[in-house]
């Protein structure tokens, strides 16, 4: 037999240096989790209200779900056109002497959470409104007013 011409040889691939893992999907899972977090704005581990955010032409209005908690349990900061809501939801009431092997089922969170908002205009900081009702915290978030403009020499 002859040998054949290199264009017909067949070609082999090699890999060198390369290092494998083991697939760990708990890993993965939590990976995601932390990205999903920073893509909603969750600071905190602990679990998320329910948020609505809508504008208005003269207002943004942000509704929350944040049942059983009291207005000395939140937490609301705004600095230029971010607004964050702090707070924490601990287990009180009839149930708080329970050990969690008793519990056959918890879906309600607990702990603290934290949930940050950018809005697309300037507001008016000191114009700004929170109420809590029925479990339902309300910020109302006006637009800024006055968007001062100067013209600006050129010397």
């Amino acid at each position: 037999m002859r040998p054949r011409p290199a264009s017909l040889r067949p070609v082999r691939a090699t890999m060198r240096d390369v290092a494998f893992t083991r697939w760990d999907p708990l890993r993965d899972l939590l990976a995601l989790h932390e990205q999903l977090g920073h893509l909603v704005g969750s600071d905190a581990p602990g679990w998320t209200p329910p948020v609505d955010l809508y504008e208005t032409a003269r207002e943004f209005v942000l509704t929350a779900e944040l049942p059983g908690l009291t207005r000395e349990q939140i937490d609301i900061v705004v600095e230029d056109s971010r607004i964050v809501i702090r707070g924490a939801r601990t287990s009180v009431g009839p149930h708080k002497d329970i050990p969690c092997e008793q519990y056959h089922r918890v879906e309600r969170g607990h702990g603290s959470f934290s949930r940050a908002f950018s809005l697309p205009d300037a507001i008016e900081v000191d114009a700004i409104s929170a109420e809590l009702k029925d479990g339902v915290l309300t910020v109302t978030i006006p637009k800024a007013t006055d968007r001062e403009s100067r013209r600006i020499d050129v010397s």
